[in-house]
């Protein structure tokens, strides 16, 4: 008979009860997603009972941002812009997520971008918090149905990313020495028409099809 291989959350070396639900977490939550994972599930595969979860993590919300170790809160970072009216929201996004980067958070953003380029689950991590605790924010309250939804939401991702990259990574001038107003008059109509523009007959469920395959 064929011995069983090791549990996910078993690693090499002494652990703590922590570090293995932390790592059976990271694992399942990557590969399921946060929604379709429990708490009861992580605690087995990390073979701890479950009552260990709540002790050190209070809930699933808190387990899954230790998972991810953001250097802010993004309820913080972006309060005030799910309050903001649509027709502003694109620049208001936009400051509020430049604010962040240009402030003693950077390194460790950087860390989290780096990690999410080389690591297919810190990668899905990553956007599990940009589909679960930044995206929905910014579309909040606007028309359309959830496809069009997600859809204007990974558009807003895909700018937004590509300029942290450009201007904190690649510090590719003049992206990188441009001042916040700049960028807003750069990208801020850009990020506007994404959230409130008009989008192609179709095209939300033309995507949610594509999420499904």
């Amino acid at each position: 008979m064929k011995p069983e291989g090791p549990r996910r959350g078993r690693r090499a070396g002494p652990s703590t009860s922590r570090e293995l639900i932390l790592h059976s977490a990271r694992a399942l939550f990557a590969e399921h997603g946060y929604a379709a994972t429990s708490l009861r599930e992580i605690a087995r595969d990390a073979a701890v009972d479950p009552a260990m979860v709540h002790h050190y993590f209070g809930g699933k919300e808190d387990l899954f941002n230790a998972c991810v170790e953001l250097p802010a809160d993004p309820a913080q970072v972006l309060g005030g812009v799910s309050q903001t009216a649509p027709g502003e929201r694109g620049e208001a996004l936009l400051r509020a997520l430049l604010t962040l980067w240009d402030s003693p958070a950077q390194p460790a953003l950087l860390a989290l971008l780096r990690g999410a380029a080389s690591s297919k689950t810190q990668s899905a991590l990553v956007r599990q918090v940009l589909l679960r605790r930044i995206l929905t924010r910014a579309t909040a309250g606007l028309p359309g149905d959830d496809d069009e939804l997600l859809l204007r939401g990974s558009l807003l991702a895909s700018q937004l990313m590509g300029l942290m990259v450009s201007r904190y990574l690649l510090r590719l001038d003049p992206l990188a020495s441009a001042t916040h107003s700049e960028l807003a008059a750069l990208i801020g109509p850009t990020l506007q028409h994404y959230l409130t523009g008009p989008l192609p007959s179709g095209s939300g469920a033309a995507v949610a099809g594509q999420e499904q395959r």
